[in-house]
């Protein structure tokens, strides 16, 4: 059997891709296993690392809005789609899984094409245009998320790590605490903002360092690259600052509450961890990250914070006393992880051999 998975471009499409690949082979030790991507995807360094195959094909970006740009669509997506069909036929795929982006449409249409059963995983909460297409090829549809309005789509959660979803918060807590430089036993916030950083979130906390330190919290602060500033103390809490977190799940474990912006893996990730968080969806865009966060913060996991109202002033009024009521992040914490789902990639592992095997026969 052989499964082909469309995921390229960035993260957030990478990264369930793999999850699903790990969850097959564990089902199916002898699964064979081909990402689709494009040269300047970080899928060219994540897949053979996690030691799968390769295939690249051309990029087929679609303005957002009308420009000269979409003039070339069309030619783009013809050779794109003869690029990905010849990766299925010499593969001899049994299945096309797509995770939108860049890569999925020109694989769904090559599928169609070829008779390749097709099944498609949303991770956001709004779907978009890719998925939105394979949609309509398929009615082997998957969501990360309650409602999905996507035709078909049934609720089976994010593909994640298995650092992630095996992650026992309170057991590893003093040990991640120590490695990251921490206190034992102070409230802890977590901020985060992707590789970049994120310039609201770390103007807010540093402007919001001598409150954070008055209310007894330490702070772990991934600012991004060449974005660390130094918060520079003599006494008080600690505040450990780096560019980048290269152990998230160390990170989730030494945290009590986090505040990051609201991609669909992070908003994920953090509720199958059962860690409160404060959402802060940029403020542009289409809308998704601000709908990435509902569910949980409905649920009673997280609190969502518009842009333009994450300040020093707001650190210091909300989130330092928040840290500090332990019953309310206790709570906070019980929700999260109630509405998380650990099980995402073994849940569409399931789908897709299903589909596969329902295709051999």
């Amino acid at each position: 059997m052989h499964v082909v998975l469309a995921g390229g471009g960035t993260a957030g499409h990478v990264e369930p891709a793999l999850a699903l690949a790990d969850a097959l082979r564990r089902a199916r030790p002898d699964i064979g296993v081909t990402a689709l991507g494009t040269e300047r995807g970080l899928e060219t360094r994540l897949v053979p690392q996690r030691g799968y195959d390769l295939a690249l094909i051309p990029p087929v970006p679609v303005p957002r809005r009308p420009s000269p740009a979409l003039l070339k669509v069309p030619a783009r997506l013809v050779g794109a789609v003869r690029a990905a069909a010849a990766v299925l036929r010499r593969t001899e795929a049994d299945v096309l899984v797509g995770f939108g982006g860049y890569v999925a449409a020109p694989a769904y249409l090559a599928a169609r094409r070829l008779g390749v059963p097709v099944v498609v995983h949303e991770a956001n909460a709004r779907p978009g245009l890719a998925n939105r297409l394979g949609a309509r090829l398929t009615h082997h549809v998957a969501g990360a998320w309650p409602d999905t309005p996507l035709r078909h789509a049934d609720y089976v959660g994010m593909p994640l790590r298995r650092t992630i979803t095996t992650l026992d918060r309170a057991g590893v807590r003093a040990a991640a605490r120590a490695e990251l430089g921490l206190a034992p036993d102070l409230p802890t916030l977590l901020v985060f903002g992707g590789s970049q950083g994120a310039r609201r979130l770390n103007l807010a906390v540093h402007g919001g360092a001598d409150a954070l330190a008055a209310a007894g919290v330490q702070v772990l602060h991934a600012a991004g690259r060449g974005n660390v500033v130094p918060v520079e103390r003599t006494s008080g809490p600690p505040y450990v600052a780096l560019e980048y977190l290269d152990r998230m799940d160390l990170a989730y474990a030494a945290a009590d509450v986090a505040l990051c912006r609201a991609g669909a893996m992070t908003c994920a990730e953090l509720a199958a961890v059962g860690l409160p968080a404060a959402y802060v969806p940029l403020p542009h865009g289409n809308g998704e990250q601000r709908l990435n966060a509902e569910p949980v913060v409905r649920a009673g996991g997280g609190l969502l914070v518009d842009d333009a109202d994450c300040t020093p002033e707001w650190v210091a009024s909300t989130l330092a006393p928040l840290l500090a009521d332990a019953p309310r992040l206790e709570a906070m914490g019980r929700a999260a992880a109630e509405f998380g789902r650990r099980d995402g990639d073994d849940r569409l592992a399931a789908l897709v051999l299903g589909v596969a095997e329902g295709e051999r026969r």
